[in-house]
């Protein structure tokens, strides 16, 4: 079996995203400690600002970094996104890109596995909106292999370099790692 690739990314545009040190975390504990032969590519959501979707801007034509992240989502043999959560939802700039490649096509995850997670300074950790992300993602073409709610991120993570501190949250991030890597050999 090839190699898999893995797209890992934060919903959020923040330049210090704690959810994207999240899930570059996860997906390298995934390759170097789980030891799972996967290749792993990452997005910055800045990318791809564009333009507040409406239906008149719809009409004059779907942008190209629209389609840019849409194809990255596709070339992805699974999906890993840690969440922000602003005010209980997506953050707007994740909701934009969303509602923009959704007009390419409803099923914007392409029938990829899943990995969702969230965490957020303050004790819910981004639960809110990992749970809106969860119950819409099959909606959207979603594989849902496992998410992982981290909670407040100031207590259980080292950013120095040590990751996870909390014994029970890294355990229980790799056995969410380890369903979802199992349903990204079974894709292949």
């Amino acid at each position: 079996m090839s190699q898999s690739t893995i797209l890992a990314f934060a919903a959020s545009n923040s330049t210090a995203s704690i959810n994207a040190q999240l899930v570059l975390h996860a997906a390298e504990t995934l390759r170097d400690q789980m030891g799972a032969d996967i290749t792993i590519e990452t997005l910055d959501l800045a990318d791809f600002d564009m333009p507040v979707y409406s239906p008149e801007r719809q009409a004059a034509g779907i942008p190209a970094k629209a389609h840019a992240f849409y194809d990255r989502l596709g070339a992805a043999d699974g999906i890993m996104i840690s969440f922000a959560e602003y005010n209980g939802n997506y953050t707007a700039a994740f909701k934009n890109v969303f509602d923009w490649c959704s007009r390419i096509k409803m099923q914007i995850y392409q029938d990829k596995p899943l990995f969702l997670m969230a965490t957020a300074p303050g004790r819910g950790g981004g639960q809110n909106v990992l749970r809106i992300a969860s119950g819409a993602a099959p909606f959207f073409g979603g594989k849902l292999a496992g998410t992982f709610n981290f909670g407040a991120f100031a207590e259980h993570f080292d950013t120095e370099g040590a990751g996870v501190i909390t014994p029970e949250l890294r355990r229980e991030l790799c056995e969410g790692l380890s369903s979802f890597y199992d349903a990204v050999k079974a894709e292949a």
